[in-house]
């Protein structure tokens, strides 16, 4: 039996009981995007009331205007929006109150990490949750990175359960009612290896927004700011979860991480950690942009009132563009003795092949037990156990394949990457 997928109706939705009755008790609920109400949410959440420094409110702003002035987002989007920056706002109020605590989470070393870059959709998340099936590495859980920080006073649940374990769990239950295929594309659950660039959440930095909606302003200012800063915050949080993880009785260890954004960010990446090992994931662009434009077309049936198809390949074509420029431009940075190019093809053909590369690299022994436990890993979680999507870029969005290909012509001549005849 077959477990294609095949979305029909990207442009012009049928929409689920489930989904119509979640969009009309939305139009119900007020939502407010001013600073003053998302952060005395944030406040009664955490009984906290100290921010830090306040270079955070002017990236709120953007935030805020962008999606408070976007007509077309539902609101529904408008309430989940609003969620996340009312989360972002609260862990930065309870991360900043156990720094002040500890200060002596400063002085945790975050030695040599192993880093997945590469474009969305290019197999870092494969890779990174492989990588973290080792329990040699530290690695970022998705319920960790929504909530680094417990609530004060927040008890454990029955079973020993984490509370914000749960949140994640039901807000994942929650997605896959609205959204069922989105499995198959994107999964998050709460157990599912993450990416580090939501700990800049509560900094309000990073292209992550991006992701959540359509956010030309957004993107403009990150351009054009420099994102070392939030990667220096980023790092401190990872050193927080360190302590926080040693004074659970967990040995030190190294971590795993993975983030696309880090192909544009490749210098500042280097900089702030000076000695990790980078791993750079290659993969036909246009493979990635119709996987990237799919699934977000898919949601865009409940978080806007009209499927933008024209304006989705046109933002995530130039996206991925932007992305690959800098690492053409920055890749011949960074150090030979700690980097690595692995071609998608190569990857998907040999993957431990690849792994074995990978922990050569980065000077690490790939004995039977790792080996063992990364086995397990792949016989757990097989390719297209949710389903596989079949694209039709020139179908849903009436651009052909071989023609975007050659926007990607500077890629493909630095790089050893396979052209996937998909579209």
């Amino acid at each position: 039996m077959s477990n294609d997928i095949r979305i029909d109706d990207l442009a012009t939705p049928e929409l689920s009981e489930v989904q119509r009755q979640a969009l009309a008790w939305a139009e119900t609920v007020e939502v407010d995007f001013s600073e003053a109400a998302i952060l005395a949410a944030a406040r009664e959440r955490t009984g906290l009331a100290d921010f830090g420094l306040d270079d955070f409110r002017l990236r709120l702003k953007v935030l805020r205007d962008e999606w408070d002035q976007d007509a077309d987002i539902t609101a529904l989007a408008r309430i989940t929006l609003h969620g996340y920056l009312v989360r972002y706002a609260s862990n930065r109020l309870l991360i900043r109150e156990t720094l002040k605590r500890h200060p002596e989470i400063h002085e945790e070393m975050i030695d040599r990490p192993v880093i997945v870059a590469g474009l969305p959709r290019s197999g870092t998340t494969h890779l990174v949750n492989l990588l973290a099936a080792d329990e040699g590495f530290h690695s970022l859980p998705l319920w960790e990175s929504y909530e680094p920080v417990p609530l004060p006073g927040e008890a454990l649940l029955p079973g020993g359960i984490d509370p914000r374990y749960q949140r994640c769990a039901e807000a994942w239950a929650g997605m896959k009612r609205l959204t069922p295929l989105i499995a198959a594309m994107h999964p998050m659950a709460p157990d599912h290896i993450h990416e580090e660039l939501e700990l800049m959440g509560p900094d309000f930095a990073s292209y992550n927004f991006e992701w959540l909606s359509l956010s030309p302003r957004w993107r403009d200012h990150y351009y054009a700011t420099d994102q070392t800063p939030h990667y220096e915050y980023m790092k401190t949080v990872l050193k927080l979860l360190q302590w926080r993880r040693r004074q659970a009785g967990r040995v030190d260890q190294r971590w795993v991480l993975k983030c696309p954004q880090h192909m544009e960010q490749l210098p500042v990446l280097s900089r702030v950690f000076p000695d990790a090992t980078i791993v750079i994931t290659h993969r036909d662009p246009v493979a990635v942009i119709q996987s990237t434009v799919t699934m977000q077309a898919y949601s865009q049936r409940i978080n806007r009132r009209h499927v933008t198809i024209g304006d989705l390949i046109d933002y995530w074509s130039d996206r991925v563009e932007h992305l690959l420029r800098a690492c053409v431009r920055d890749r011949d940075g960074l150090p030979a003795a700690r980097s690595l190019d692995v071609p998608f093809h190569r990857f998907m053909a040999d993957e431990m092949g690849t792994i074995a590369e990978v922990y050569a690299k980065a000077g690490l022994a790939l004995g039977p037990a790792v080996r063992a436990q990364l086995a397990r890993y792949v016989r757990e979680h097989p390719r297209g156990k949710e389903g596989r999507v079949v694209y039709q870029l020139e179908r849903d969005f009436g651009v052909k394949p071989e023609v975007l290909r050659q926007r990607f012509d500077f890629y493909f001549e630095r790089f050893p990457v396979k052209p996937e005849d998909k579209g």
